[in-house]
């Protein structure tokens, strides 16, 4: 059966959430001071990150909302438990600003997507809510580039579990064959793509490997060559 759609990850597949999280972060803390407890503002931005991967761990396994999720962050970044969520709220909105400020697509996302706009409709599958992935598509003006985003926030599944996937293949009207997923993170994206019945495919920006069983490209410029190779992947040449 041949691919039709690509079902496309946002942060840290198109969108440069990691770039922009971290400038955003440094500036945000250049304002607001040094946190107790961090000798550094790199300490501080790593304990960020490692707080935010646990926190929204929480929101995919149904612990928190996305709300939730940010007050949680924040108290455990400043080491204040006891913050209301108020207080919580107006520090996160203040790191927001900054965040947003920094927004931007990897520069491979618009090209490769003329390149395939022709051949293959496509759409988002996000584990963050709709209301958010919405108006960052729409900010970086790629939102009418998909004909359909659907967000774990607010179908209630998210991914790897394989009901995620499959309300993406619903929406589009398409047999899980038919469609390939594309993420950054082998066993949330690709590997949960492919126990659902979908192609996955690990954009491994960082080109750490290491994952034989998976199909894998280190930059989207790689993703048109692939899609047309063989329509269900089956040249191993295709691979790399």
């Amino acid at each position: 059966m041949p691919i039709r759609a690509v079902l496309w990850d946002i942060d840290d597949t198109i969108f440069d959430y990691a770039g922009a999280d971290r400038i955003g972060m440094s500036r945000h803390l250049e304002r607001e001071g040094l946190p107790d407890g961090y000798a550094t503002v790199e300490d501080a931005l790593v304990a960020w990150k490692r707080i935010t991967d646990v926190h929204w761990a929480r929101v995919a396994d149904g612990l928190t909302d996305f709300q939730g999720q940010r007050g949680d962050r924040v108290r455990e970044f400043l080491g204040m438990p006891g913050m209301s969520d108020a207080e919580a709220d107006e520090w996160f909105g203040r790191h927001v600003v900054h965040y947003e400020a920094a927004w931007s697509l990897f520069p491979d996302t618009v090209p490769v997507l003329d390149l395939l706009a022709g051949d293959y409709r496509h759409g988002v599958l996000s584990n963050s809510s709709l209301h958010h992935q919405e108006r960052k598509l729409r900010t970086l003006g790629v939102r009418e580039r998909f004909e359909t985003v659907v967000c774990a926030v607010d179908i209630g599944i998210s991914k790897p579990e394989s009901g995620a996937f499959l309300a993406a293949c619903e929406a589009m009207g398409l047999a899980p064959a038919e469609v390939a997923y594309v993420g950054d993170q082998p066993d949330i994206d690709a590997r949960g793509a492919v126990e659902a019945g979908l192609v996955g495919i690990w954009l491994d920006r960082g080109g750490l490997g290491g994952r034989p069983e998976l199909v894998r490209i280190t930059g989207l410029d790689e993703l048109p060559a692939l899609l047309r190779g063989d329509t269900r992947f089956g040249a191993p040449s295709t691979f790399g």
